[in-house]
């Protein structure tokens, strides 16, 4: 069980007054570790992220007849803005979640 895990489910049991319980040095020092290594796996969906947010007015910029094509009557620019976003950050986050969880394991 993660330190996060069993920290999350003390404060659940606790009564009274909780306090932080202290990680024995091997324990800190793999936390530090995990977090370092997914601050550096979060780097590339967060690049990813922005690309495709910045990158949708800069599309529509170079493709102006994106708003006279059509799809079921809706512009396709209308439906890039409107659908296109939440299915790429579901994959995304589901993407940077299995990496993490990986980190996690190896280290287990």
């Amino acid at each position: 069980m993660s330190p996060q895990t069993r920290l999350a489910l003390s404060r659940r049991r606790a009564r009274g007054r909780w306090r932080v319980p202290k990680l024995d040095a091997e324990g800190e020092s793999r936390a530090v570790h995990l977090h370092r290594r997914q601050l550096r796996l979060a780097v590339a969906p967060l690049v990813l992220l922005f690309a495709g947010i910045l990158g949708l007015p800069l599309v529509f910029r170079l493709f102006p007849g994106l708003d006279t094509v059509r799809l079921l009557g809706i512009p396709v620019s209308w439906l890039a803005l409107a659908v296109l976003p939440y299915p790429a950050l579901t994959w995304l986050a589901g993407w940077q979640l299995r990496r993490a969880e990986r980190t996690e394991d190896e280290r287990a």
